[in-house]
């Protein structure tokens, strides 16, 4: 049995949670466990519509409440409706991407867990800048939260979390928690941002990003949350542009980038509204404008470095 601690939420595993942060604690938040091929079919059996076999992603919602999720090929999990339990299986595919069930189980499916217990992720990447203090990323897929984060990472700042970021209210402000220690990217800003010698694996059967443990260069804490940058990539030409957001518009952004879009009952939405008007309200949330290019991450860092000293 694997214990470990992530998102804030103590884990005890039936499979291996490589470099999360043990604890020593007894009681899990969420316990993990190996499902059998005979369970997972009789719940099959019960779906209404019947699974589509050409469809890469399946999410239903059991009568008990439990979700079932399943990832064409690769691996099917359910979720109780309290978020305490989850129930795994691995599919024949898997075999050919070792990192790829523990990066869905430690981001997607665990989201689900995560929003069961009352808590709201945001679709972010977030590091701990020198000297303390995290700083998150936020933007669609594709915008560069990740390429962002690696360009922190080689500049020495540890990755906090990327793509899921939870947050936990502290004082007047918030504090940040840790995720998984490893970043999702695509081969060639890997090897161009965090060097040639780091080696990845596939994240999925898709022909995207690859998934690259980076160890020691995770945050092993919590961190307060000192800005939040909603990413524009291309929106600016020639420098980098940081403007701040009124309230009124950060809680507009705060909606837009939250994670799990599958997730949409009454009480979830309305944990959506409250975390983002109390996060506008404490958290300087800003616009980051800058001309797309690998060659210009530095500048880009140097830019978010100077305004969180300014």
């Amino acid at each position: 049995m694997s214990t470990g601690e992530l998102y804030g939420l103590r884990l005890r595993s039936a499979m291996p949670l490589p470099g999360v942060r043990r604890h020593e604690r007894r009681r899990a938040d969420v316990e993990i466990t190996r499902g059998r091929a005979a369970a997972f079919a009789a719940v099959r059996r019960t779906l209404h519509p019947r699974l589509d076999g050409r469809r890469w992603f399946e999410d239903r919602m059991l009568s008990d409440r439990r979700r079932y999720l399943r990832w064409r090929g690769l691996f099917e999990f359910l979720v109780a409706a309290d978020g305490r339990r989850i129930v795994a299986r691995p599919l024949p595919g898997l075999a050919r991407m070792p990192r790829a069930f523990e990066t869905y189980l430690l981001g997607q499916v665990l989201s689900f867990a995560l929003i069961a217990r009352g808590l709201e992720p945001l679709h972010a990447t977030a590091v701990v800048v020198v000297g303390g203090g995290a700083v998150g990323f936020l933007g669609d897929c594709g915008r560069g939260k990740s390429t962002l984060g690696a360009a922190f990472v080689r500049a020495g700042h540890a990755l906090l979390t990327d793509d899921l970021l939870v947050l936990r209210a502290a004082g007047y402000g918030f504090r940040a928690a840790p995720g998984p220690p490893r970043i999702k990217l695509f081969a060639e800003p890997a090897a161009r941002v965090l060097g040639p010698g780091l080696r990845g694996t596939p994240m999925n059967d898709r022909g995207g990003k690859l998934v690259f443990p980076l160890g020691a260069r995770g945050a092993r804490g919590a961190a307060p949350l000192r800005a939040l940058y909603v990413l524009r990539p291309g929106a600016a030409r020639r420098g980098v542009a940081i403007r701040p957001l009124s309230p009124r518009r950060a809680f507009v952004e705060l909606t837009r980038n939250t994670f799990n879009a599958c997730v949409l009952d009454a009480s979830r939405l309305a944990r959506q509204f409250d975390l983002a008007a109390r996060v506008a309200a404490a958290v300087p949330v800003k616009t980051l404008a800058y001309p797309r290019g690998l060659g210009r991450l530095a500048e880009v860092r140097a830019a978010i470095e100077a305004d969180l000293t300014a």
